[in-house]
């Protein structure tokens, strides 16, 4: 049974032994650690407040991002289709211009026309008026000479005379 129970002194020795180590390391040791438990749980709540910032800035960036593509997005179709505007507007203006253009040498070409069949008309009425008078210069002298032969000299050129 002894080595069950143990003897008062060693007890008492232990209990001792127990006090002065814990007395040392109560007075030395365990300021140190919990003041480093404590600086270390700081470190660590400080680095998971950090993270938790982080992660909102990050989705508020996230959002800003969103809304700047949108954004983008917008001006892009909006510029594209002010650019199909402008393009429709310049064809229908070239379009026009041509027209125009057109319609003034279409203009033109009718004046040129125009003024080349009156040259023309002058030229045939030139030439009518001189035949007639070559007709009524013979005329002339034909009748000074003899009305028979006058008579004949007009039904002769009557004969000639084709009417279109």
């Amino acid at each position: 049974m002894e080595l069950v129970t143990p003897g008062i002194g060693l007890i008492f020795w232990q209990t001792v032994v127990f006090l002065a180590v814990f007395g040392i390391l109560a007075g030395f040791v365990w300021k140190p650690i919990t003041d480093a438990l404590r600086t270390r749980e700081s470190f660590i709540q400080d680095s998971l407040d950090a993270a938790e910032n982080a992660k909102k800035k990050i989705e508020e960036l996230k959002q800003d991002n969103e809304y700047l593509l949108q954004e983008a997005r917008i001006e892009r179709d909006k510029m594209i289709s002010d650019a199909a505007v402008v393009a429709a507007k310049i064809k229908e203006d070239a379009k026009e211009e041509t027209s125009k253009i057109t319609a003034k040498m279409i203009e033109e070409a009718k004046a040129v026309i125009n003024t080349e069949k009156n040259a023309a008309l002058a030229d045939v009425k030139n030439l009518v008026a001189n035949l007639s008078l070559d007709i009524a210069e013979k005329v002339l002298k034909n009748s000074l000479a003899d009305k028979k032969a006058q008579e004949a000299l007009v039904k002769d050129l009557i004969k000639d005379i084709k009417v279109n």
